[in-house]
């Protein structure tokens, strides 16, 4: 099951994800970083996450491509990010957010 704690210190925003992060919660993940957009830094802190479904790998490499900090990132997940590349990943937001696609890669260049 997939927790998300949120902290904010002056102009950084650090969403702290635990547990397992699955496919299906993709669509909560989004709405939660759409949320974020704005004029401030933002970091996924990975530490607690211990086991994630191979579409939301896209999606952190994605998340690195345009921006977003990710910190404390599991050797596993790093090293298949690091083989997705960008274009993989950008495949993957499209297969992922479907409709949504657009509003996300917007909100994502909003926050470079």
């Amino acid at each position: 099951m997939l927790r998300i704690q949120r902290s904010a210190n002056g102009k950084v925003v650090v969403l702290t994800l635990s547990g397992r992060i699955k496919e299906a919660d993709l669509t909560e993940l989004q709405k939660l970083l759409e949320c974020e957009a704005g004029d401030h830094s933002l970091t996924l802190d990975l530490k607690e996450v211990r086991l994630v479904d191979r579409d939301v790998i896209g999606v952190v490499a994605g998340c690195e491509a345009r921006g977003v900090n990710i910190a404390n990132c599991p050797a596993y997940i790093q090293k298949r990010v690091e083989s997705e590349g960008h274009e993989t990943a950008n495949k993957c937001y499209h297969t992922i957010v479907g409709q949504n696609f657009k509003i996300f890669t917007s909100w994502l260049g909003a926050i470079r």
